[in-house]
This record gives C-alpha cells, structure tokens and sequence, in this order.
C-alpha cells in the first residue's frame, strides 16, 4: 500500500463530503446506552506528541466547539483490535492470560521501531493524524497477530471489518452540524502537511476500552516492552 496515497485520498474524499454537508455524525458519543466494549493493542504516543496534537485541536474548538476533541489521555494508535467493541462484550467472557501469552508469542524478538506524525487525514465523521512507518516492524507484528490469533480457539475478530494498515490517530468526531464550515476547513489546510513529531516505539499496551478509547472506561490489561 503506498500510504501517503492513501491518506490523501481519504482526505480529498473527505473534505468533498465536508464541504457538500455530507459529513457523518456521531450520535452515540454521549449516549448512556452505549455499552461497547472490546480489547485493543496500541500505542500510546508520548507528551510532546500529544501536546503538538493538542494545540491544533485547541485552534479548531475555537471555530468548532460542539465538536468531539479527543482529550490528551485518549490519543492512541491502534496497533491490532483483537475484539472489535460490540454491545455487551465483558471481560468476564475471556481469560486475558491466554491472549497475554499469544501476543508476547507474537512480539517475541521484535525490536522498538519509529512512526512519523505528520499531517492529516479524514474520514466523513472524523479527523486523523497521519502516521507513517520507517520500516516493516509494525506490519510484521501485525501479520504475527493475525496468524496466531486464527490459529487459535480465542475469541477474536482481527480484520473482520477491515485489514488494518496504517498508523493514523484519531483526533476529532464530528457529533454536530459545522456552523463554521469554511473557518474549519481552512485550518484542517493549514495542517494537511504540518509535521507534529517522530515517535519511538518500545513498548505496546493491551487494554480492554470503550469504542472512543476513553480514559475513564479504559482498563490496563498488559505492558509489553519491545527489544531495544
């Protein structure tokens, strides 16, 4: 897949439905009934990423602020939903030891690695981060997680929404109408290529979260520490 490619195409297709007022909203974001729950491997980007990250979303809820921005502590990438979040899902259904056990299998020998934040992406609902990956080490980790997974009895749905495979971050969700639509896409341009930073991976966390990732419905499973 050639990345940059594919995150300016998602964006031009984007900004399209933007401008048209045919974005997608979110309706569930604050919903109390929403009870979707899965577990995920990610990325945790440090501080200074998060910060650069933060600045432009404190630009844009200055033009935007019934908006969804997600705060510090839930900027993440996704690195494998091993469980996709679905309605009902709880941890009591597993036993997180075994998949503990898989994705040490599947990290074994692998060493820390880079991703470069620069630039956005879209989607009809949502804003993202573009990452971009150095070398291979996070598709291979990946490819590991897929055949392990499916060569076992564990509950899972690795790529059954999609084969993920890229490095984005989601920022931003759309949950109302724009009321500033042409101040907001301005800046969303002036950030298309903006460089936030270049991150080094040593470690991965599993977590059991919400769908929005969000701190207070996020529960620590596992640190893994990557070779260094």
């Amino acid at each position: 897949m050639d990345l940059k490619q594919h995150y300016n195409n998602l964006y031009q297709e984007s900004i399209t439905k933007y401008r048209n007022d045919n974005y997608e909203l979110d309706k569930l974001i604050d919903s109390p009934t929403d009870n979707r729950f899965g577990i995920t491997l990610l990325i945790r980007p440090p501080q200074k990423i998060k910060n650069e990250i933060d600045n432009f979303l404190l630009n844009l809820k200055k033009i935007e602020p019934d908006q969804y921005y997600y705060p510090k502590s839930d900027i993440h990438i996704t690195v494998m939903s091993i469980i996709s979040c679905y309605q009902g899902f709880a941890l009591s259904q597993i036993d997180i030891n075994n998949y503990v056990e898989i994705i040490h299998q599947c990290l074994s020998g692998i060493p820390s690695f880079s991703i470069q934040f620069k630039g956005l992406t879209a989607s009809p609902s949502c804003l993202m981060v573009q990452g971009f990956l150095m070398d291979n080490t996070l598709k291979q980790i990946r490819d590991n997680l897929r055949t392990n997974f499916k060569n076992s009895d564990l509950q899972h749905s690795i790529d059954k929404r999609y084969a993920i495979q890229t490095a984005h971050t989601t920022i931003f969700r759309l949950q109302n109408n724009l009321n500033a639509k042409d101040m907001f896409l301005d800046l969303i341009e002036q950030y298309k290529d903006y460089e936030f930073g270049i991150i080094t991976v040593d470690s991965l966390e599993f977590v059991f979260n919400d769908w929005y990732q969000r701190e207070d419905k996020v529960q620590k499973l596992y640190e893994f520490k990557l070779k260094t």
